[in-house]
């Protein structure tokens, strides 16, 4: 797991304040706010005064800005994914390293249980083959290269300049075949 980068907790707890100012700020506009003065059907009582209205979309703005900051900051970490299971497990007051030595060793059994389960369905492929190649002599080609196709060690990439499968390396698939 990658190092998590430091957390700027003056810069968290700035932003959280500005937020808090800007909602305290909201209410006492809310609580003061002057229908008078904000109604646009009344003249405006002198050139530097601002309506009720205007401080308080002022303030709005300020709290949307600030919030906005807070989830920019709070999005640009990255946190590590944690698996519920985890969670869960350390909730019910278990060691989390038993858990993930369990978990290894899970892993551990269903990757040889599928390499046994490939290993059997490779064996099973070449003794069909052999037994194919021995009742019906006619598709001992054909069952060459299937085994090629179907076997990892054994590339069949090679082509003729017409596209025709060369059936690349059936000197390995033959030998799959025979050695079973």
């Amino acid at each position: 797991m990658a190092p998590m980068p430091p957390v700027d907790y003056n810069l968290l707890e700035q932003q959280l304040k500005d937020t808090i100012q800007s909602m305290h700020n909201i209410m006492v506009q809310v609580t003061a706010y002057d229908t008078a003065t904000s109604s646009s059907l009344s003249p405006a009582p002198s050139s530097t005064a601002r309506s009720s209205r205007d401080v308080l979309v002022a303030e709005l703005n300020a709290l949307s800005r600030s919030l906005q900051t807070i989830h920019r900051t709070a999005t640009t970490r990255t946190l590590p994914a944690v698996p519920p299971e985890l969670v869960e497990y350390v909730d019910n007051g278990r060691n989390p390293d038993i858990y993930t030595r369990e978990f290894v060793e899970l892993v551990r059994r269903g990757n040889q249980l599928m390499r046994g389960k490939q290993s059997a369905f490779a064996s099973f492929r070449d003794v069909l083959a052999g037994e194919i190649e021995a009742a019906m002599p006619e598709l001992r080609d054909d069952a060459l290269r299937v085994v090629a196709a179907t076997s990892p060690s054994i590339t069949n990439t090679n082509t003729t300049s017409t596209g025709n499968k060369n059936n690349g390396n059936t000197a390995g698939a033959q030998n799959s075949i025979a050695g079973k």
